[in-house]
């Protein structure tokens, strides 16, 4: 669902998260703790009319008000959005920086280094 996206894999998975903790209603905290245990995939979820149906309820309102906003406002948090995913993106980076540079100190028990046939 994320297109091997790890941002919006990450984004996904802290939406999950609030769900479990109840934020959405017993259904959907249901159903996240459901996906985040690997128990049950999200296409399987919506495909549980309990939790598309609430699912559907709580996205409604905001959907709507999202309808009735002006281009100008859409627009503005659309821009935020991609900003968001920028900053997500750059963040996730700089952490697999840290953590390729934290391996490389490290010697391998196989990388091959002070070895020698002779």
């Amino acid at each position: 669902m994320t297109q091997q996206d790890a941002v919006q894999a990450k984004i996904l998975r802290q939406s999950l998260h609030r769900l479990a903790s109840g934020l959405g209603g017993d259904a959907l905290k249901e159903t996240a703790q459901e996906v985040l245990a690997v128990r049950m995939g999200l296409r399987e979820a919506a495909d549980v009319s309990a939790y598309a149906d609430q699912a559907v309820g709580q996205v409604a309102p905001p959907a709507e008000k999202w309808a009735s906003l002006p281009d100008s406002e859409r627009e503005a948090l659309a821009a935020e959005g991609k900003r968001r995913l920028e900053e997500e993106r750059r963040q996730l980076q700089d952490e697999q920086r840290a953590a390729l540079e934290n391996r490389s100190g490290t010697k391998s028990r196989h990388d091959g280094r002070g070895w020698s046939l002779y």
